[in-house]
């Protein structure tokens, strides 16, 4: 962005996350007014409107939304910087790696990655938040500046944007979960949560006839997973949601034609491109092999 400096950047930032001038000004020790001096100063420098203010406090604009995501962007290159020539010096690779990943991801395909990588580079701290993959999803994440790599479902309907990044970790089938012993599972309930829904799952769906409107709806697929070993209904769900199973389900395949998801990393060129990032793309792909 032309001319902004670190500061001012960092004021973008927190503005949009306090949702205010005056309780960015304390996030930062600062008063209100040099709060949106610099603001002011910034939508001059770049030509655009970035906040929307009224009495309930500031929201970006489309243009203030990219601009602070390119501004987190950038003062994560800062801290990375400063953190990979820290390290050059003893050949060391640490700092902070901020991960998003969907709940079976963050729970069955990252842990063992980052136990391979802390235990090679003690100075890596990891950040993992869970991140509900719906709408912008993890990729959101990644693309708004909050995490320097997202564990994401691939190749749905939602084209990657434009400045990200991705590789394909895992290919996983879906299964017919249903109560462990019941005679005619395809006769139940069918129960279903809002992130089981890429194109890749419901263009398979529709073609069934077997498979009725979903009756019950969860949170996710945990709950779903839980109800299922209850009795109250069969489910479609991905192997990864199935590691967590008990005894109380019984799980069938699907055939040879039952859809397939593709789990994998979304990230950015700048994000690619440092140590930390490549080192654990490195161990998520060792995992894969």
């Amino acid at each position: 962005m032309p001319d902004l400096l670190p500061q001012e950047l960092r004021i973008l930032v927190a503005v949009a996350d306090s949702g205010g001038f005056s309780a960015a000004a304390a996030a930062l020790g600062l008063t209100q007014s040099a709060v949106s001096h610099a603001v002011r100063g910034s939508e001059t420098k770049v030509g655009a409107v970035l906040f929307e203010r009224g009495r309930a406090g500031a929201t970006p604009t489309p243009a203030g939304e990219r601009a602070v995501a390119l501004a987190r962007r950038i003062l994560r290159m800062y801290e990375v910087l400063d953190a990979e020539v820290r390290g050059a010096g003893r050949g060391a690779v640490e700092g902070a790696l901020r991960i998003a990943a969907f709940r079976s991801a963050a729970l069955h395909l990252l842990p063992p990655a980052l136990e391979r990588l802390t235990a090679r580079y003690p100075g890596i701290r990891p950040e993992v938040r869970v991140v509900r993959e719906i709408g912008a999803g993890t990729a959101g994440e990644v693309l708004a500046g909050r995490a320097d790599l997202g564990i994401a479902t691939l190749g749905g309907s939602q084209e990657v944007a434009p400045g990200l990044l991705t590789g394909v970790l895992a290919q996983e089938a879906y299964r017919l979960v249903h109560p462990a012993g019941h005679p005619d599972p395809k006769g139940l309930p069918l129960m279903d949560w809002d992130e089981n829904c890429g194109s890749y799952t419901r263009s398979w769906w529709h073609a069934q006839d077997w498979i009725p409107r979903a009756t019950v709806k969860a949170e996710d697929d945990a709950m779903v997973l839980t109800m299922v070993g209850r009795g109250l209904g069969m489910a479609i769900m991905p192997e990864l949601s199935l590691r967590d199973a008990t005894d109380a389900v019984d799980i069938t395949d699907l055939g040879p034609a039952g859809p397939v998801r593709q789990v994998g990393y979304v990230t950015t060129a700048e994000s690619a491109s440092t140590l930390a990032v490549r080192a654990l793309i490195r161990e998520l792909r060792s995992e894969k092999g």
